[in-house]
């Protein structure tokens, strides 16, 4: 069901729906490296229909990247498929990117938005997206999901207000490492930090690729590839966390 094309700036809240979903937490991740170890990231298969298959050390993410709604209901189906009869509670990483502004500029809207479960990561680029398909705001306001990444907090407003995207149970994995680690400086550190707490690698961020133009039509490997690990390690981090697995 569509919503009559894409919204960039909304301030209405949309319907919650909640479909009869078993929800869980993800296929095997990958085991743990040697402690400080730099996990080699690169394009491994580019299948030439936006999907690719993307590594990240011992793992091998299956990305979608897409700017239709259409793709983003199928992924989101298979997801709750795959994952059916699995755990109670479904642990989801997820990220936006939006095009830096200048100092006195108005902020730019969220570009990208990222999901990721176990080794599937969707990209989706929302803001040039045909339409947000319902799916989409089914699956972010199911209080049994949980959505974790750092920083969460400020990406679910901007997803409330620009998109409409009610996003109902986030975590910032700052605060839930220093609970669960007992480790109170862990609140003021950054995905590279928490990564590197709690899966002994070091995670690969690189300034210019941060700073890039996530609008673009066509994003670049090396945006596809930051996108795509960021999302994945803060699912990864999350699910080592509650499983007590650091």
């Amino acid at each position: 069901m569509k919503r009559g094309g894409i919204i960039l700036i909304s301030s209405w809240n949309p319907r919650r729906f909640k479909p009869e979903i078993e929800n869980p937490n993800a296929e095997r991740e990958g085991g743990r490296e040697t402690e400080g170890e730099e996990m080699a990231t690169f394009v491994r298969r580019d299948f030439g229909d936006g999907t690719y298959t993307v590594a990240f050390g011992d793992d091998d993410i299956h990305a979608t990247l897409t700017d239709s709604g259409d793709v983003v209901d199928d992924w989101l189906d298979e997801i709750l498929r795959i994952h059916r009869r699995r755990l109670n509670y479904l642990v989801v990483g997820l990220d936006v990117e939006w095009r830096p502004f200048g100092r006195f500029s108005e902020p730019n809207p969220v570009s990208l938005l990222q999901i990721c479960v176990g080794r599937r990561c969707l990209i989706f680029q929302i803001l040039r997206a045909d339409y947000v398909p319902e799916s989409l705001f089914d699956f972010v306001a199911d209080d049994r999901f949980t959505f974790v990444g750092v920083g969460i907090d400020n990406d679910v407003t901007k997803l409330r207000d620009q998109y409409g995207l009610e996003v109902e149970d986030a975590v910032d994995l700052r605060h839930l490492a220093a609970d669960k680690m007992g480790k109170p400086e862990l609140r003021s550190t950054g995905l590279q930090g928490l990564v590197s707490e709690v899966m002994d690698v070091w995670l690969e961020k690189p300034h210019h690729v941060r700073v890039s133009a996530w609008d673009a039509p066509r994003l670049s490997k090396p945006q596809l590839m930051y996108a795509c690990v960021d999302a994945f390690a803060s699912f990864e981090v999350g699910r080592r966390l509650y499983a007590g697995d650091y």
